[in-house]
């Protein structure tokens, strides 16, 4: 299933950085019984390819599992070995992305220019991120639609929150990488649950 699949299911993805491994299992459940099927997590967490792993082992036929703030190919391999389906960048990296795409993995690699952002398609990305997004706005994510191949997946990364995804979904965003408004470290189950309650009747706003 491709990635815009998955974002048909939810359009919000959960970054989980600061996450465990002894605690990623019950997060994860968490965000399943809430609606979310993406879950991404960032490399500078604390053992990152552990808590990928489970996450992937227990949810991976029913969520899209996978990291962000990948910076290198040899990390793409290290994902893939833990189960992980998805590659994240903070940054236009089209030797992380090309990797992905080699790997059989979907890929979501960060942009900021449209010059970044056609150079990442070309190299065949599933979506793209728009980070930082709070830097930009909903009208450049409306200019940018103007100019990208119809149909682009265009997914804004930072501030991203209960207020902020209707201006953005107006604009066109397919989805919404959701950071600290979603999970922060320290956070359990029951508060993530909450946390998930908010941007999802924000969507459905």
């Amino acid at each position: 299933m491709g990635l815009k699949e998955w974002l048909s299911r939810c359009p919000l993805v959960a970054i989980l950085r600061g996450v465990r491994p002894g605690e990623a299992e019950a997060i994860g459940g968490a965000l399943e019984e809430a609606g979310i099927r993406i879950v991404e997590v960032p490399l500078n967490s604390p053992e990152p390819m552990e808590s990928i792993r489970r996450l992937a082992g227990r949810f991976g036929g029913r969520m899209l599992v996978g990291a962000g703030t990948v910076m290198t190919p040899a990390q793409v391999a290290e994902i893939a070995a833990a189960g992980g389906r998805l590659i994240v960048t903070p940054h236009a990296d089209l030797d992380v992305l090309r990797a992905a795409k080699e790997a059989g993995m979907l890929a979501c690699p960060g942009f900021f220019t449209p010059t970044e952002a056609f150079a990442l398609l070309a190299a065949g990305a599933d979506a793209l991120k728009l980070f930082p997004a709070e830097a930009a706005g909903p009208a450049v994510l409306k200019s940018l639609r103007a100019v990208l191949p119809p149909g682009t997946a265009i997914l804004p990364v930072g501030g991203i929150d209960a207020a902020t995804i209707p201006p953005w979904r107006a604009a066109g965003a397919a989805g919404f990488g959701c950071g600290s408004s979603l999970y922060r470290a320290g956070d359990d189950a029951e508060k993530v649950a909450e946390k998930a309650a908010r941007l999802l009747a924000a969507l459905a706003d």
